[in-house]
């Protein structure tokens, strides 16, 4: 190997990554996607009074299939993201969706 390269396999044995950043659907925020809940769309169950509704679920996990929107676990992060219809964008969804186990997740009543 000539004196001037660089040994790929040598350069980064510190062990430090830096944690893949996220943008927070509500305060549009970056901050490190281990320090943010994601969320996700899913169909309702066909035995549900809500029968072909989308869901909103959060995924605190982060390993449910499918698309996901990234929040603050914080009631202001998600009252904005409501005023702002910021699910729907994110998720590239049509329908309107029920917020209600996010909510949920998060403590807070939502009508």
């Amino acid at each position: 190997m000539p004196p001037h390269a660089v040994d790929l396999f040598v350069a980064d044995r510190t062990g430090l990554r830096a944690d893949p950043s996220r943008t927070c659907v509500g305060c549009r925020r970056t901050d490190s996607w281990s320090a943010l809940l994601r969320v996700v769309a899913d169909q309702a169950e066909d035995e549900s009074p809500t029968r072909g509704a989308i869901i909103l679920r959060p995924d605190p996990g982060h390993r449910m299939p499918g698309r996901g929107a990234w929040l603050h676990p914080t009631p202001e992060c998600f009252e904005l993201a409501v005023r702002r219809k910021a699910f729907g964008r994110a998720l590239r969804l049509q329908a309107p969706v029920d917020l209600h186990p996010v909510a949920h997740q998060l403590g807070i009543q939502h009508p």
